[in-house]
């Protein structure tokens, strides 16, 4: 299992406007972003200032998922794209993640 590399608690319940992202998040992201994006050996935390919205739009987000992106900020590689996810559930992946942000103190 991957080992988290930040520490995310989150003590609010998750509102069912995220939920469905959660569960695409866990289906696509997890594997290497770590549960509820707090990074693993195999990819870096998306619960980060790095990922912000200011520092990363949420279009980064679509592209990198669409066509992969280079190593830039961490040292785990370059990010394949995700095979079988479509636009329309990066963005509620996207929207879970933001979450997760707030919930962390970043926005």
């Amino acid at each position: 299992a991957p080992v988290p590399i930040a520490q995310i608690l989150v003590v609010k319940d998750l509102p069912t406007e995220f939920k469905n992202g959660e569960e695409k998040f866990n289906a696509f992201c997890s594997p290497c972003h770590g549960a509820q994006a707090s990074g693993s050996a195999q990819g870096p935390p998306l619960v980060h200032k790095i990922y912000e919205p200011s520092h990363h739009a949420d279009f980064a987000f679509q592209r990198a998922a669409a066509q992969g992106v280079k190593a830039h900020h961490w040292k785990f590689g370059n990010m394949p794209k995700i095979e079988g996810v479509t636009a329309d559930e990066v963005t509620q992946i996207i929207g879970y993640i933001r979450w997760l942000q707030r919930q962390a103190g970043i926005s």
